[in-house]
């Protein structure tokens, strides 16, 4: 019987008490394993950066998750950062340095909501550092008064684009994805290739250059994977992405 494909998550650097910890949401970790049917591998972001390479020739996936963070404005030009936006400079270095090298190798990889995001960065692109303050686009945030099941509730429809993986994914019937970021999009990476929109036309989806596995996607299809047939079907195809990639490192 073959082995479990194994995918990699990044930590989250998170003070809990007096200490900092390095963390990664559970639904991530559940989703993998679930969804995806793979085994997780947690993958320890430290600064300075360990290695990628010892993680890369081990892994058959890499999954970029949502995190409280945003990405440091000086990464994508987007001038000073504001009081009060969380960073993690230990995760963009991690993260930076070890997804050119991951897409290098052809390692399938799925990127959620801050990893969406960093993908577009990786590729050349620039971020909204406040979506909702921009003309023409709506406010995207939940509210955090709300409980998660409202929070991560249907909150707007996606526009597929026709052809696509995502189209492919959801069939003939509407799709509602849940809203729960801050930022996104301002200017589309270099070769990324648009998968969905919201209703305003923020990039909601895109997918990677070349014939390998890179997805990502602003919203969280993670949360409750298996009561989603769209959530779920997202997951599936980063498993099987992931099976295929271990079964052609062994032949």
């Amino acid at each position: 019987m073959a082995s479990l494909p194994l995918v990699g998550l990044p930590t989250d650097r998170k003070p809990i008490g007096s200490h900092p910890f390095l963390v990664v949401g559970e639904k991530y970790v559940r989703a993998v394993v679930d969804g995806a049917q793979a085994m997780p591998l947690i993958l320890p972001l430290l600064q300075p950066p360990l290695p990628a390479q010892a993680w890369l020739q081990q892994l058959d996936g890499l999954l970029l998750t949502g995190a409280t963070s945003n990405i440091e404005p000086h990464h994508y030009d987007g001038g000073p950062s504001w009081e009060g936006n969380p960073h993690d400079p230990a995760r963009d270095a991690n993260v930076f340095g070890l997804l050119p090298q991951a897409l290098a190798m052809g390692v399938p990889v799925l990127a959620i909501c801050r990893g969406f995001q960093e993908v577009n960065v990786a590729f050349g692109g620039s971020l909204h550092p406040r979506v909702h303050e921009v003309p023409g686009l709506a406010d995207h945030r939940e509210d955090p008064d709300s409980p998660l099941d409202v929070q991560y509730g249907p909150a707007h429809a996606l526009a597929l684009s026709p052809g696509g993986l995502l189209a492919g994914i959801a069939g003939a019937g509407p799709v509602q994805v849940n809203s729960v970021h801050g930022q996104g999009v301002s200017r589309l990476g270099t070769g990324l290739q648009v998968e969905a929109r919201a209703p305003d036309g923020l990039v909601e989806a895109f997918r990677g250059p070349g014939p390998g596995f890179l997805l990502g996607v602003q919203f969280h299809p993670e949360w409750r994977v298996l009561e989603n047939p769209f959530h779920l079907g997202i997951f599936k195809a980063f498993g099987e992405a992931c099976r295929r990639y271990q079964k052609q490192k062994q032949s």
